[in-house]
């Protein structure tokens, strides 16, 4: 199983073996790539690469407007995964035109949306970017090539009286909608480019927010895309961060040297999904001075007091004297190996696998050019090698990487280095999958905008997704630097003021104020909605009041539970199911489909943000802010799990959803609102309740209260892994 002679040939000019550490760094006039002679994993008995099929399948979700770039002939498939939920699209040609007969949608009808609208405002700033601007300039030129071509006009949107928008003059947009309130889950609609053409992709805003719907219910949902290019063979990369210095691919089996400069940021990507790359960095000044310092994995997982790093505060690698020289951005992945070695020579011969090829020598050959010492085992970082100790024991154990098709890491150099990176070579055991394939290097410009980010997925095979800031992230993190992931969001763990202890005698004594937009939220509508919630959760649905909630937990077909929540009905046959994992949301799906209910299941992420404002003083906090008509229930009438339609200060207010639920076992309400409320009703919030101690709580805090309240938590009190008895 041998991959190819480990004995290479190399240029004379780059052999010298009286090389050392002691001589300066002589880099060669081009990033070298180091791959074995001999036919390696290029001869013709191994020409197989990666998984049969890739995952191309995107979730376009609300408010999170989508860039595609289509080429002639390309084909692109819309899938409604929760049904209901019109989606538009919005087709600029390269003058910033217009261009539906490029998607063959010329014929269809069109609407208009304002870049006020939820999410439209990205798309303006990629609209401005490329030269236009609020007047509708063409962004490569004026004319029009004859294809039914719109310009992008200035329009006044003004405030609607429903969503609080600021008013401000804007873009305004003509998009074709696929899809209607109508469509059946699993619907699809095709369409095949018959020109270039820049496709922006959003789910129609008026479903995202308005004061209706949020009483009415059926807020967002989702749909499905699929972008097959024309040219099947093309590699399906992530789209780049920014401008980029170089990019390179390293074939499987092979090693490449390359430089790094400070500010610059490295993305190493997994082209075939399940491939190892040992990296390494040495510190380009510490070369010049005849110094070999390089990352240490001990000296980092001490810095940063885990495993590896991850983006975030602990984000950085370290070298032997304890400085950084790289910081991790982001990461999709989440599962590397700081512990072993690259893989060596020996390690394949004492298996019997002599000559093979190996990513110790691939490192020293690569490096050579630069007059770094060779080494028989370099202690490298492994990314995306899964490996782990069981607590049961004390073996380094390792499996099939969990890495998908273009999965990545992206690091910031923190000085000048000198970087190597491999396509691990090892077909002898499940690291690489048993099938070695190759690496993809981008090395972006200084001051490249990349944001702390890990993937977030609700189920294994599912797209990843970066997390994000909250919509109340303007407020909090003036207040702390302290976050932790809470699926797809980034929220706050403490404040730097008060820390866990104080915000826990606050919430005890006084009120609190806590982001908690993580939480799930489904719309659940149709004529049978009732019957689906009657089948998928622990409590009878039929003696639910409108306007009242009910806590349950959802179980599968063992009796195990999936999930727990609150369920509110919104109306006779519209429920809204907050939760705290999308396992529910498959679950209902499921359910829906198995006994061909007429139902829609709609997901609304993180469009819908919270607050948790809980605590002795939380009522009258709330009683200062609060408007609510007469036809609706008051804050002072909520009853426990009581919901209702409310508004800051006034009737002309932002518009929130105000329940009596909590997670503290203290008097409390939940706030749900539009993203564009968000900084409003934080304001409104701390204004109003100065006097009463409203303090800031995190994460930590609450852990502590609800395990004294005895109210559950996933991965805690149940789920698979938790034996409940």
């Amino acid at each position: 199983m041998a991959g190819g002679s480990l004995m290479a040939s190399y240029p004379d000019d780059l052999l010298n073996e009286k090389q050392r550490a002691g001589t300066p760094a002589l880099p060669p006039p081009l990033d070298w790539l180091y791959q074995p002679g001999g036919g390696g994993f290029d001869s013709v008995a191994r020409a197989y690469r990666g998984y049969e099929q890739r995952q191309l399948a995107r979730v376009l979700r609300p408010a999170v407007p989508v860039r595609l770039e289509l080429k002639a002939a390309d084909l692109l498939t819309f899938t409604a995964i929760d049904g209901a939920t019109p989606v538009l699209l919005i087709p600029l040609d390269d003058r910033g035109h217009h261009d539906f007969q490029a998607l063959g949608l010329a014929s269809n009808p069109v609407t208009t949306v304002g870049s006020v609208e939820p999410g439209l405002e990205s798309v303006a700033s990629w609209y401005r970017s490329q030269g236009g601007n609020s007047a509708g300039r063409s962004i490569s030129g004026n004319g029009s090539n004859g294809r039914n071509n719109t310009d992008v006009n200035n329009t006044d949107v003004k405030n609607s009286g429903v969503n609080s928008y600021d008013g401000k003059s804007g873009i305004e947009f003509t998009a074709v909608r696929v899809f209607d309130a109508s469509t059946p889950a699993g619907d699809t609609f095709i369409v095949r480019a018959t020109a270039a053409v820049t496709l922006w992709l959003m789910i129609d805003p008026k479903l995202i927010y308005s004061a209706e719907r949020l009483q009415g219910g059926g807020m967002g949902g989702a749909i499905s895309y699929q972008h097959v290019p024309d040219d099947v063979t093309t590699s399906v990369l992530p789209e780049p961060f920014g401008d980029m210095r170089d990019e390179f691919t390293i074939p499987r089996g092979s090693a490449r040297s390359y430089t790094l400069n400070a500010g610059e940021v490295v993305q190493i990507i997994d082209v075939e999904g399940q491939q190892c790359s040992d990296f390494m960095a040495m510190n380009a000044r510490s070369l010049d001075a005849g110094l070999e310092r390089y990352i240490d994995s001990t000296a980092t997982r001490s810095m940063v007091r885990s495993a590896y790093p991850m983006p975030g505060l602990f984000d950085k690698f370290f070298d032997q004297d304890l400085r950084p020289l790289l910081k991790l951005k982001q990461d999709t992945v989440g599962r590397h190996d700081t512990f072993a070695l690259a893989c060596t020579a020996r390690g394949y011969e004492e298996r019997g696998f002599f000559g093979h090829l190996n990513c110790s020598d691939n490192i020293s050959h690569a490096y050579q050019p630069y007059g770094i010492e060779a080494r028989p085992a370099w202690p490298a970082i492994n990314f995306f090698f899964n490996s782990w100790i069981d607590h049961a024991d004390n073996r380094i154990q390792s499996d099939e990487a969990w890495s998908r098709p273009g999965d990545y890491v992206a690091m910031e150099a923190m000085t000048d280095l000198v970087a190597v990176s491999t396509a691990c070579p090892d077909d002898v055991d499940p690291i690489n999958g048993w099938n070695p394939t190759d690496i993809h290097v981008r090395i972006y410009k200084k001051n490249t905008p990349v944001r702390h980010a890990v993937a977030y997925r609700s189920k294994p095979d599912s797209e990843a997704i970066l997390t994000e800031h909250s919509a109340f992230h303007e407020r909090t993190s003036a207040l702390t630097r302290h976050y932790a992931v809470a699926r797809d969001l980034w929220l706050p763990q403490s404040f730097e003021a008060t820390r866990a202890i104080e915000e826990y005698h606050a919430c005890r004594q006084a009120v609190t104020v806590q982001d908690m937009s993580s939480l799930r939220k489904f719309d659940v509508l149709g004529p049978d909605a009732q019957t689906l919630l009657q089948q998928a959760i622990t409590r009878n649905v039929t003696k639910l009041s409108v306007n009242r909630g009910v806590y349950a937990l959802m179980c599968d077909d063992t009796g195990a539970v999936i999930d727990d929540g609150t369920l509110f009905r919104l109306s006779e046959d519209t429920f809204r199911w907050c939760c705290g994992s999308d396992d529910s949301g498959l679950q209902l799906k499921q359910l829906a489909e198995k006994s061909g209910l007429n139902v829609w299941v709609k997901s609304l992420y993180s469009a819908m943000p919270n607050l948790a404002v809980q605590g002795p003083g939380s009522r009258e906090l709330l009683q200062r802010i609060s408007f609510t008509q007469p036809t609706v229930t008051s804050v002072e009438q909520l009853r426990w799990f009581g919901s209702t339609i409310a508004r800051l200060h006034d009737r002309e207010g932002e518009p929130f959803h105000l329940t009596r639920t909590g997670y503290t076992g203290e008097l409390g309400y939940e706030i749900f609102c539009h993203s564009q409320s968000a900084v409003a009703v934080w304001d409104a919030l701390m204004t109003a309740g100065e006097d009463l101690g409203v303090t800031p709580m995190g994460l930590e805090a609450l852990e502590m209260i609800r395990i004294e309240a005895g109210l559950m938590a996933a991965g805690a009190e149940f789920g698979p892994d938790i034996d409940e008895v």
